[in-house]
């Protein structure tokens, strides 16, 4: 039964992908429909349209797998020999640095939510 509500929630996740692409299509911007999709239900939650209970499992399990999507690319890249000249190693300096920053906001902005959290349960 819990496998079943985690894969509801994350097909409803998969709706705003959708309306993300929808978006996407009707104004023609650059911007990944993916990232227009998590910004949608982001304002979803906000507006308290959509409930956090509505999503949590399933989003708590694609970011408990996140490591499984990331893997087959990090393995791909050790077929180029390029990687390993100076252009590679900025690529790589670029990554890492980038990786750093994406990291610490998430962080950040879960640490703000935990506090949001205790302070509404209190």
């Amino acid at each position: 039964m819990k496998i079943l509500m985690i894969a509801l929630q994350i097909l409803f996740i998969h709706v705003f992908l959708y309306l993300g692409a929808g978006v996407k299509a009707l104004l023609g911007i650059s911007i990944p429909a993916s990232m227009i999709g998590l910004f949608l239900l982001f304002i979803a939650l906000c507006l308290k349209i959509v409930k956090i209970e509505w999503v949590e499992k399933g989003a708590g399990w694609l970011i408990a797998e996140l490591l499984l999507f990331f893997v087959p690319s990090a393995v791909g890249i050790i077929n180029y020999d390029d990687i390993f000249s100076l252009q590679g190693l900025e690529t790589i300096l670029l990554i890492g640095v980038s990786t750093f920053i994406v990291m610490g906001t998430t962080a950040f902005v879960a640490d703000k939510i935990f506090k949001r959290k205790d302070r509404e349960t209190a």
